[in-house]
């Protein structure tokens, strides 16, 4: 049982622990909800230098930065010290929130925008994540590096184009067993039509298409799993 002085000097999110159990059968410890905190604290300090977000009321911030980018990994959940990538991550969203989470993943987060990069490395040392590093660099460029290509598990893509590019990002970067992970708001049927065009040219599958509710505000989110044809993933 988390104590007073855990509530108490943790305000923003420790009010959530009944969305975090009831939607992802989880809920962190006091050592990560102090620095889910932390990473709250440090991105609207951020926000005062650069651009990174506009959701920065707490009950937004814990829906549309924290919960989703967790739950993007969900069918994911039980697995133990996988390799993830996230491109393209701006403040550090879905890889921040990952690495808190599953401290037994090994996180990259890259991004093309050096501030960006900055931002997320020393918030990656504030926040004490061993299991986390930062990269600057396009990725079409990194997933040609011997370094990045085809060692990742799970490749995780947010809101950063239209999905086939996102896939074309992505793929590269996965061993052949792993799975590419495209975070949607919406998912129009032309969308589809687009991704199962560049699939069938790359030899790839879709896995699932899953459509869900985020918990506050019921809005409409998509996560999209693409990866090589020999791959399966668990409908759970």
């Amino acid at each position: 049982m988390r104590d007073l002085y855990s509530i108490f000097f943790m305000p923003h999110f420790s009010h959530l622990f009944e969305h975090w159990q009831s939607t992802l059968n989880w809920s962190p410890n006091d050592d990560q909800l102090a620095q889910f905190e932390k990473l709250y604290e440090l991105v609207l300090d951020g926000n005062s230098k650069q651009n990174l977000t506009r959701i920065t009321a707490p009950d937004d911030f814990w829906e549309k930065h924290l919960w989703d980018s967790l739950r993007g990994v969900f069918a994911f959940w039980d697995h133990e010290n996988i390799k993830v990538i996230d491109i393209g991550t701006g403040a550090g969203f879905p890889g921040l929130p990952i690495a808190i989470a599953r401290p037994s993943w090994q996180v990259t987060l890259i991004d093309s925008k050096q501030k960006k990069v900055a931002f997320v490395e020393e918030t990656i040392q504030a926040l004490q994540l061993t299991n986390a590093i930062a990269q600057w660099g396009r990725g079409e460029d990194i997933n040609k590096s011997n370094q990045f290509k085809k060692k990742y598990d799970l490749a995780v893509v947010r809101a950063v184009g239209k999905p086939d590019i996102c896939a074309n990002y992505a793929l590269p970067f996965l061993k052949r067993s792993g799975t590419a992970i495209l975070y949607r708001g919406q998912w129009l049927p032309e969308e589809s039509e687009q991704l199962d065009i560049f699939c069938e040219d790359q030899g790839l599958q879709t896995l699932k298409q899953e459509r869900f509710q985020t918990p506050i505000t019921a809005g409409i989110r998509h996560s999209v799993y693409l990866s090589p044809l020999s791959t399966s993933i668990s409908n759970s």
